[in-house]
């Protein structure tokens, strides 16, 4: 049988959402459904003075207006309102008390017979503010920012050694805050199932974490509450967290003790979580050989008032550039803002950006090609964590298979000497890297005697193609046809599963996975070793494996037995195993993913259009599970690196603290006429320390270090460096 690990598979769920057939959060429909409304605020910070919402009420068609004076109880500790992925402060409470802390904040909710009676009683409820000062501007705020404990221990002395080096190079660079826009809103269908137990159908990365949530703050038996994603339109981080949106629907439903939905506008999720706004210092020290002597990279990011949410987004360099000194600071400036949150390549899409522009620079100024400074510099040591080797590292090979299908070898290294009619052509290259994580999981498996077999997780599927590689792992392992394996998750009744983020779920229960198969064989090797005549009577359980629906010999193929004929004749309708799997890191390997990005852009002279007419991806991720589905997530990640080059940009208007691009027509993103020629590479990569299969996650690769790759481009292009994102026609002009 052909294994179908490594094998380009469609998605088994592709038809299901092609046709309508995969029911997200907001269509579980059921009878006498409440629709609610959210009322946000029209203030940034300070309080509610008077809420009256009488006008609203009188609206035919409207049961009941909530808010937090007349809510029912909730929780009333910091604790209660802690998630599994909670940061460290007190986390914001929907519907609490009278403050306001930033702007879009829910203030009342309404619950009508049908949404559109719900959304006109919203504009009916008035509410008078005590408003106070605000800030919302991270350069007002930016000396005020307070430090982070060290991300990783220096090493040497970065000051005195930039001083001294032969070629320095100092700069600062911006990225602005940038939203989650996936094609799904924020919703939630809570049905009141009777005796105070509630079904939730909520748009989230992790069931169960919703679900304890939810019991924590009202009080619940994990029994009463059960918490269903099983398709998920997006998220990209901002299901990380339990979003507002499922308290408000638990709280209604509660109070009515009737099904409610609350289905947030697009407008709405600009008041949920996003990627912080960041400004970078990094200096770069190097000999004229072009070998660095000297890192420093500083960064500034951004959080609400009541919660320290921020990531590591300083130390990339140690983890692929050779240097005897490095420093990293990272600071923090608390803004009357929602708590940020993790959004796709978290720190490594903002760092690498600014180091990887960096480099550039620093490849300018030593008059070296930007790739050759890179081979120069090239560490295969994590140089943060005890000076370790990696448990698999192709990058050099990245390197070199990227830049032969690119051709880069034909690049001319000065700026502006590239032309196609009258567009300057610019090509630009950039390094990525993000970790190979892996966290404990638990896989359930059902299998019966006609040889089909059920694998149960209550991981998600964001979009990732998850329903698909455990099907295809599963099949392996159990030596099934593909046909015969049915996948159930998203439902927080099944085995444990953290939250799907961070690129750690394939890796995680695929291998769970092969732990339950692997106790699945073993309970089919006792029955089978039990039957007369048997002619596996004397095997290991190391000498058998399962295919193509039999117990065979390793050694002597002809030494088998059928599946089915097992459990038959043993009088064996099912086989369920339910195994946990962790995974030890013996501290003596560092666990990453690498890529190679080379870009082309195309710069009309006079109107300073810029076009990315070409981008070569070449990653380096351990085995893969499915060429087909990794391919769509690195060109997935590659789309949306365009975007945080030339596009993506939440404006606020810091006299109001407003977001005034809260829509996806005037908050851009890249469009089908913004795409072009991408081509993504494989790198085989073994790896046979970081998990039994060799795999790693592709979902955050895809997207880092390609905004570094565009704007090295442009610069080729046009000789004019910027580094604050987006780039755009006016910063070109400047």
């Amino acid at each position: 049988m052909t294994p179908y690990i490594g094998t380009a598979i469609s998605r088994i769920d592709g038809h299901a959402k092609v046709t309508g057939g995969a029911k997200y959060a907001a269509e579980f429909n059921v009878p006498g459904l409440v629709h609610a409304f959210v009322v946000v605020s029209a203030i940034t910070k300070g309080s509610i003075a008077r809420i009256d919402a009488s006008e609203a009420l009188r609206v035919e068609g409207v049961v009941d207006v909530l808010t937090h004076e007349n809510r029912p109880r909730m929780a009333d500790t910091d604790d209660a309102y802690k998630d599994d992925v909670a940061p460290d402060g007190t986390p914001y409470r929907p519907l609490y008390d009278s403050k306001i802390m930033f702007s879009g904040q829910p203030v009342a909710l309404v619950l009508a017979e049908e949404w559109e009676i719900a959304r006109f009683a919203a504009s009916l409820v008035h509410v008078k503010y005590e408003q106070e000062a605000h800030l919302t501007d991270l350069y007002c705020q930016r000396e005020v920012a307070f430090a982070l404990p060290e991300p990783a221990k220096p090493r040497g002395d970065a000051a005195k050694a930039f001083a001294a080096a032969d070629v320095r190079h100092q700069g600062e660079y911006y990225v602005p805050i940038e939203h989650h826009n996936p094609m799904e809103l924020y919703a939630s269908t809570v049905t009141w199932d009777g005796g105070g137990k509630l079904t939730v159908y909520d748009k989230t990365q992790g069931v169960q974490n919703v679900q304890r949530y939810v019991c924590s703050i009202f009080g619940m038996k994990p029994d009463d509450v059960r918490v269903m994603s099983p398709y998920v339109g997006g998220a990209f981080g901002s299901g990380l967290r339990p979003q507002y949106q499922v308290v408000l629907a638990v709280l209604a439903a509660r109070a009515l003790e009737r099904p409610v939905r609350l289905v947030l506008t697009r407008q709405q999720m600009y008041s949920l979580g996003y990627r912080p706004a960041m400004i970078q210092r990094i200096e770069l020290g190097a000999s004229a050989g072009g070998t660095l002597d000297t890192v420093t990279h500083e960064a500034i990011t951004v959080t609400s008032q009541y919660e320290d949410f921020f990531r590591n987004e300083t130390t990339w360099s140690g983890l692929l550039y050779r240097s005897a000194n490095a420093k990293y600071t990272h600071k923090l400036t608390r803004l009357d803002l929602p708590t940020s949150c993790d959004m796709r390549g978290p720190s490594a899409t903002t760092g690498v950006y600014a180091l990887e522009s960096a480099m550039d620079e620093l490849a300018v100024a030593l008059r070296l090609d930007p790739l050759e400074l890179r081979l120069r510099c090239y560490s295969d040591r994590d140089q943060n964590n005890g000076d370790l080797p990696f448990s698999s590292k192709n990058l050099l090979e990245c390197y070199r298979q990227g830049a032969e299908i690119f051709g880069w070898a034909k690049r001319n290294r000065e700026p502006r000497s590239m032309r196609d009619g009258s567009e300057l052509v610019g090509w630009g290259m950039a390094t990525g890297v993000w970790e190979a994580l892996q966290v404990p999981i638990t896989v359930r498996i059902v299998l019966t005697a006609n040889g089909h077999a059920e694998v149960a997780c209550a991981t998600s599927d964001i979009g990732t193609g998850t329903y698909t590689i455990m099907a295809q792992v599963a099949a392996d392992a159990l030596g099934l046809p593909l046909d015969n394996i049915s996948i159930k998750l998203g439902d927080s009744t099944l085995p444990q599963s953290p939250v799907e983020g961070g690129s750690w779920i394939a890796a995680s229960v695929s291998n769970g996975i092969v732990t339950t198969c692997n106790a699945i064989r073993e309970e089919l090797l006792v029955l089978a070793k039990n039957l007369p005549g048997s002619p596996l009577a004397n095997a290991t359980r190391d000498e058998v494996t399962l295919l193509d629906g039999r117990l065979v010999n390793r050694r002597d193929a002809s030494r088998a037995l059928s599946i089915a004929e097992v459990m038959r004749v043993s009088g064996v309708d099912r086989i369920a195993q339910e195994k946990s799997t962790s995974f030890a890191n013996d501290g003596k390997h560092a666990h990453n993913t690498h890529s190679a990005l080379f870009a082309e852009v195309k710069i009309d002279e006079q109107l300073g259009v810029i076009r990315v007419t070409r981008v070569v991806s070449a990653v380096a991720a351990g085995r893969i599970l499915n060429p087909k589905t990794a391919h769509s997530q690195v060109m997935g990640g590659v789309v949306w690196g365009i975007g945080v080059a030339l596009h993506e940009e939440t404006l606020i208007d810091h006299r109001f603290g407003r977001v005034m691009n809260a829509n996806i027509a005037e908050y851009h993103i890249p469009v089908n006429a913004d795409i072009q020629d991408i081509k993504v590479i494989f790198v085989e990569e073994q790896d046979n320390i970081v998990n039994r299969l060799g795999v790693k996650g592709l979902g955050e690769i895809g997207l880092v270090g390609v905004a570094a790759a565009i704007a090295n481009a442009i610069y080729h292009a046009t000789g004019k460096r910027v580094r604050d994102l987006p780039i755009t026609i006016d910063k070109l002009q400047r």
